[in-house]
């Protein structure tokens, strides 16, 4: 495969040529590698109407090959190669290397290179400067203990992102963002998060049925939003260009038309009045039949976004928003929300709680227990955000997986910038960032989450729209001065490196390394292969001798800082 480094080197003639090789011997792109820019932060790839980076997923011609897919610091991006079980021989993966001629860095990039440079130095030299670290650790996998199924992975389509893709008026850059998540040689995506009405990432707060106010027969949901309108062509263009077989979309409402609440507002503190409880059971399920008339299936829903957002961080939290107790949830969905779902045509409708931060859990549930027995039997899984996770730790979640044993649980948003230490902006090119998506996939699905449903799939450089300014990092970020391309960031490939060759129905089997120099999680595929992927988050190469109970034993030497996902037999 031809390496970023090099594609970097050609002039924008063979550039053309390149693409138009790839168009005409595939039809549709298939492998095309990362068109690598330094950014302010570190490296980016670079997408436009008429060329993207892809990689097919790899095929295996006999028993014992393996399939490495690697990305780095340096600016690996999702990088194949292939190698043989037994081999007497060490397989080493080469990091990426900077071409002999680099463009003109900012002063803070050159800066942040300088600092690198003297770590790796520091942390790469033992008592000889001329011998570098090299750490190891043993990987052993047992394909015979299982563990979770797989759902999938996922990303959120926003006002914002829809905004943003109209504003695109390429059709083929729209094409390339959907292709880049959903399609096969794109991240493999499933599952996909909307809002019903309104959210923060929005241009103004919306919700359906705003107007005739005080009526319970919701007059005013009899058709799409014009936004809806909009969003609905989009995503419908989403699964007809990526090729997605089963796209499953869950939604979740921010908050209820102010009419509907006790402040009259569309934030602060302010909860559902108890007069319109089944009102607003019947406002989820017209809302889940106006987008099934409009041939879009709803998978799932939840039982509202962030609850404790009206009723605890009101001062905090100025965009839409609905509070609720454990206690006035379990009466909404005992007495109206889960019946009134399980008794209509979409009975078998997926509905999830809380869709709130972990350390509400499991007590969240646990109230609701209390208040209505029979509230937990409507609930199929667990929801939770992971914005605090840090400072909560994993035992919320193991205790909320003993609690609520059987549900499936999944991450249903997250992104970074929103902690007050945090620039809430996208950091253009972050490995670092990079690497905290890393270190909590790793960490939910070795707890046993189904899967994972990340916040926009696109931005813009200041990190929104947003009406509130809440803004935030993204995965992608758009070139709004120009509206002619994307740029994926380091985030972006982390989230494949899980999601890629992880294909709902997987099942979690064990991997256990020997020590902390690896992070390590496996999964056995519905074809019986096996796909690890192995986190070097340390600042030297590593060793890392695998041990598979069926397939045998590889050794492999990764680069400092890097991911990588293998697949074998």
């Amino acid at each position: 495969m031809l390496k970023c480094k090099n594609l970097l080197l050609l002039g924008p003639l063979l550039q053309l040529l390149l693409v138009l090789l790839i168009a005409v011997i595939g039809g549709q792109t298939e492998t095309v590698p990362c068109k690598l820019k330094d950014a302010e932060y570190g490296k980016v790839c670079v997408c436009t109407s008429d060329y993207c980076d892809y990689l097919d997923n790899p095929t295996l011609s006999k028993d014992e090959e393996f399939a490495l897919i690697s990305s780095s610091k340096k600016g690996l991006r999702f990088e194949m190669s292939k190698g043989n079980f037994g081999e007497k021989d060490r397989y080493i993966v080469k990091d990426y290397e900077e071409p002999a001629t680099e463009t003109a860095a900012s002063n803070d990039t050159i800066l942040s290179r300088l600092i690198d440079q003297t770590l790796d130095k520091i942390f790469s030299q033992a008592d000889s400067p001329t011998k570098p670290i090299t750490r190891s650790v043993k990987l052993k996998l047992d394909r015979s203990k299982l563990y979770q199924r797989i759902e999938g992975f996922g990303g959120s389509f926003t006002g914002a992102v829809s905004y943003l893709v109209d504003n695109f008026k390429a059709q083929g850059i729209q094409d390339h963002l959907y292709k880049s998540y959903y399609a096969p040689n794109g991240l493999g995506f499933n599952l996909l998060r909307i809002s019903i009405g309104g959210c923060d990432f929005d241009l103004a707060p919306w919700a359906y049925n705003e107007k005739p106010e005080n009526e319970t027969v919701l007059t005013g949901m009899d058709e799409l939003d014009a936004r809806d309108v909009l969003r609905l062509a989009q995503i419908k263009r989403l699964k007809e260009v990526s090729g997605v077989t089963n796209l499953r979309i869950k939604a979740a409402a921010w908050s209820a038309p102010p009419w509907m609440k006790t402040n009259n507002r569309w934030t602060g503190f302010g909860r559902l009045k108890r007069q319109y409880y089944q009102t607003w059971a019947d406002y989820h399920l017209k809302w889940i039949d106006l987008m099934a008339k409009n041939d879009l299936p709803i998978w799932a829903i939840s039982t509202g976004n962030e609850p404790m957002n009206g009723i605890l961080f009101m001062v905090f939290v100025k965009f839409m928003s609905m509070g609720w107790t454990p206690q006035t949830q379990a009466i909404w969905v005992a007495d109206h929300l889960g019946p009134t779902i399980r008794n209509s045509k979409y009975k078998d409708l997926f509905i999830f709680s809380n869709d709130d931060q972990r350390y509400t859990s499991p007590f969240w549930f646990k109230q609701m227990n209390r208040t209505r027995p029979n509230s937990l039997q409507y609930i199929d899984g667990v929801a939770l955000h992971w914005y605090w996770d840090e400072i909560f730790g994993n035992s919320f979640v193991h205790s909320t997986n003993e609690f609520m044993a059987n549900k499936i649980q999944i991450i249903s948003e997250s992104c970074i910038g929103d902690k007050p230490w945090q620039k809430a902006a996208p950091l253009l090119g972050s490995w670092e960032r990079a690497e905290k998506y890393a270190r909590s996939f790793m960490s939910h699905l070795q707890d046993g989450f189904h899967g994972w449903i990340d916040w926009n799939i696109i931005l813009d450089e200041v990190g929104g729209p947003n009406y509130v300014n809440n803004t935030v990092d993204a995965p992608v970020v758009a070139n709004t001065t120009s509206y002619t391309e994307f740029y994926k960031q380091p985030m972006f490939y982390i989230m494949g490196h899980f999601s890629k060759l992880v294909p709902e129905g997987s099942v979690h089997i064990e991997a256990v390394a020997s020590n902390v120099n690896l992070d390590s999680v496996a999964f056995k595929r519905p074809d019986d292969k096996i796909v690890a992927v192995l986190f070097n988050s340390g600042r030297a190469d590593l060793n890392i001798d695998i041990t598979d109970t069926i397939r045998g034993n590889l050794s492999i030497n990764v680069p400092a800082r890097s991911i990588h996902t293998i697949l074998y037999n």
